[in-house]
């Protein structure tokens, strides 16, 4: 485990646990690379987080049609049979994505999800990789 998950850990604990019916958070990078996890086994959040790699990519294509848009994806929510999924950009190229059940409150998760990044917005930033390793 890397001293940046160690160190996100309890971030993450703090968000599944302060917003009732969260089931997974993911930390991960623009290339859907997972960084950290809470509630979720590797191998649920590592395809997790490469879902979001082409989710936050089509959101991007998608807010470049708006006028003077910068093609930037702040925010997706889904809402889906069973529940929702949020992914919110959470520094420069990382990303916060949680999995929650349908009974959550989604005022108090979009909140919350924007303090967490906030408060760790420079630990969740991922550097470019060059040749499949951090440069």
């Amino acid at each position: 485990m890397s001293q940046q998950q160690t160190n996100m850990d309890w971030m993450l604990k703090d968000l599944a646990e302060g917003v009732p019916q969260t089931r997974h958070v993911i930390v991960l990078s623009a290339d859907g690379l997972r960084m950290a996890q809470y509630g979720a086994e590797t191998d649920t959040a590592d395809r997790l987080a490469a879902a979001c790699a082409g989710l936050q990519s089509l959101a991007g294509a998608v807010a470049s049609e708006l006028p003077g848009s910068s093609g930037r994806m702040r925010l997706v929510v889904i809402e889906m049979d069973g529940g929702f999924f949020y992914l919110m950009a959470a520094g420069a190229g990382a990303f916060l994505a949680v999995l929650a059940d349908e009974g959550v409150d989604a005022g108090l998760m979009g909140q919350r999800m924007r303090d967490l990044v906030a408060r760790i917005g420079e630990h969740l930033s991922s550097p470019p990789r060059r040749d499949g390793q951090p440069a």
